[in-house]
């Protein structure tokens, strides 16, 4: 039978050696490395919308063509402060590695995915997911119907908001153009109008010169 003050001083040695290997001292780094800001571009972003969902790309290259997943994520749908764009970023989790991005346009429309009330399709001509802009055809699933809902009330505000932006610059081309227009119209009257004052005088002066002449021709005769 073991002497009970063995054991109790063999659970002490092994309670010490436990305290020992678990001793993390502290050591002051060699070198220092500053901390850096990382931009994710969209800090000149205001975010207009923000929820979780899954993605899908019609890889249509592929024989035969099939829906790939894309990766799962927040979708978010940002207006930049300046330019009054509206674009659609999804990224993944974890790596948050681009998934979608792309402007949105008054023409995309979103369209149910096969008679799901959680899911919809779309096409964008110039999606940038893989830095080079590319025509894509997508999908995307929420957790429920819901959710798929509120993304397509905002997804069509915002396509408004983009349509009403886009006509206003139009208009505001049109009315550059319309006024550069006039200002030429104008110019071109003040010129007809200097030119017709110019043809005036020279025939005056004609007139003067005939009747000078005359004149002198009478004098001669006397």
């Amino acid at each position: 039978m073991a002497d009970p003050k063995e054991a109790q001083d063999d659970h002490d040695a092994s309670t010490d050696n436990v305290e020992d290997t678990n001793h993390d001292p502290h050591f002051e780094p060699i070198v220092s490395l500053p901390e850096q800001d990382i931009k994710t571009l969209e800090e000149d972003e205001e975010e207009l919308f923000k929820m979780r969902a899954k993605l899908y790309r019609f890889a249509s290259e592929n024989d035969p063509p099939e829906w790939k997943e894309r990766g799962t994520g927040d979708v978010k749908l940002l207006r930049h402060s300046e330019k009054g764009s509206i674009r659609l970023l999804m990224r993944r989790d974890r790596t948050l590695k681009i998934c979608a991005n792309h402007n949105i346009m008054p023409l995309m429309e979103l369209k149910p995915n096969a008679g799901s009330d959680r899911a919809w399709v779309w096409n964008t001509h110039a999606d940038f997911a893989d830095e080079k802009p590319k025509p894509e055809l997508l999908a995307i699933r929420f957790l429920n119907a819901e959710n798929a809902q509120k993304f397509k009330m905002k997804f069509d505000e915002c396509k408004e908001e983009v349509r009403k932006s886009l006509e206003g610059s139009m208009n505001s081309a049109n009315k550059v153009a319309e006024k550069l227009e006039e200002l030429s119209v104008n110019d071109d009257k003040t010129k007809s109008s200097g030119d017709k004052k110019e043809e005036v005088k020279e025939e005056k002066k004609e007139e003067k010169a005939g009747v000078e002449e005359e004149e002198e021709e009478e004098e001669k005769k006397k």
